[in-house]
């Protein structure tokens, strides 16, 4: 597949698909943007594209769409690599949904796929019965730090320099990267879906904070700085806890993660004794402001499709996962949901039993994928 002539298509028209097909366009792709319900891109269907606000002092340029459209047969029909740009709880739904109108050697990358996203995503689609043979890859993070400024306006702060990449099996992983070489160089070779799923920092920053901080939040309405404000000595302590048993799932994998504070280092350079002291350290956390609710994506998303796949995961290779365990029952006992029957557990995942050399083996070149027996139909 020749990079230069590749066709997108943008799965999901919030604030990240917004401005991931805009860029995409006003750099001279072919793309076609969906979404589910059609008032929400309705304006952008009027005008044709997405004014989009780049990142620095370049002024705002328009992106022209070939296509926008809620009909996912039409989204699909001509797509060489699909961007999905979705909630990684959206993420089954959308699969059940795609399943009928893929075809073989079409990409699917997941936007970003939180934790075993794309073992999730294979799965539907064998479930579902899907004929085709497509490629599916997830990100470790979005590209992208933006926002959707209107019905048909995107902002981007900043595009991030180096986001590792993987597809399932790895052995995949060379031709997605090729196929996205000029449209994003910023992606990199992410090894496995373990490496990507597993060094998903957010699972261990997003919950602890959020719930650590429900008081102030709901008695301001968030009124505050989420990071510089919220992360005290004592949360940062709860949050290394966290981090702490990540990191004895990569041993029990045999793969080299990267801790919460050494990722901080190599994102941004910043640095200190502690975690509290590195984060206190990160001026890009400073002036990003807390969540106005408790329902928000930090719980309802970062819960069940991040901390619990982890957590499961842990429990299975026979570790305690007490830290993880305990902000995902301060998260169900908050919005009165049970989170582990919608999670990513390794049941639904068809897990069960698995070991830890087979689990590697089945991400690096899988012969035989696991029976989609107990997702939902």
């Amino acid at each position: 597949m020749s990079s230069e002539a590749t066709r997108f298509t943008v799965i999901g028209a919030g604030h990240g698909g917004k401005a991931m097909a805009a860029h995409l366009a006003i750099r001279g792709f072919d793309v076609v943007l969906y979404n589910r319900t059609f008032k929400n891109i309705a304006a952008i269907h009027e005008r044709g594209g997405i004014l989009l606000h780049p990142e620095g002092d370049v002024p705002p340029q328009f992106g022209r769409l070939q296509a926008v459209t809620a009909d996912l047969a039409v989204a699909l029909s001509d797509a060489e690599v699909i961007l999905v740009v979705v909630p990684a709880f959206a993420h089954e739904p959308i699969a059940r949904q795609m399943a009928p109108h893929l075809k073989d050697g079409q990409i699917v990358l997941l936007n970003p796929g939180r934790t075993l996203g794309a073992l999730e995503f294979q799965r539907a689609l064998a479930a579902n019965a899907c004929p085709a043979r497509p490629i599916i890859a997830e990100a470790q993070t979005f590209v992208y730090a933006s926002r959707a400024d209107g019905p048909a306006q995107a902002r981007i702060f900043r595009t991030k320099e180096a986001v590792p990449l993987a597809a399932l099996p790895a052995s995949d992983t060379p031709i997605v990267l090729d196929a996205l070489a000029t449209a994003y160089p910023e992606f990199i070779d992410g090894k496995t879906i373990l490496h990507t799923g597993l060094n998903n920092i957010g699972a261990i920053f997003h919950p602890t904070i959020i719930l650590h901080n429900a008081g102030w939040i709901e008695s301001t309405g968030g009124d505050f700085e989420f990071y510089i404000d919220g992360v005290t000595p004592t949360v940062a302590r709860i949050m290394e806890a966290v981090d702490r048993e990540r990191m004895r799932l990569g041993e029990a994998l045999g793969i080299e993660l990267t801790s919460a504070r050494e990722w901080l280092k190599l994102a941004y350079n910043a640095d200190g004794d502690t975690l509290f002291e590195s984060i206190q350290n990160q001026d890009g956390y400073r002036g990003i402001r807390a969540p106005t609710t408790m329902r928000h994506r930090y719980l309802t998303e970062d819960i069940p499709m991040s901390l619990i796949p982890m957590a499961s995961l842990g429990e299975l290779f026979g570790f305690r996962v007490r830290a993880m365990r305990s902000l995902i029952r301060l998260a169900i006992i908050a919005h009165n949901t049970d989170y582990w029957s919608i999670g990513r557990t390794v049941e639904r995942l068809g897990l069960e039993g698995i070991s830890p050399q087979d689990l590697m083996r089945l991400v690096l070149e899988p012969t035989v994928f696991p029976e989609p027996h107990s997702l939902p139909q």
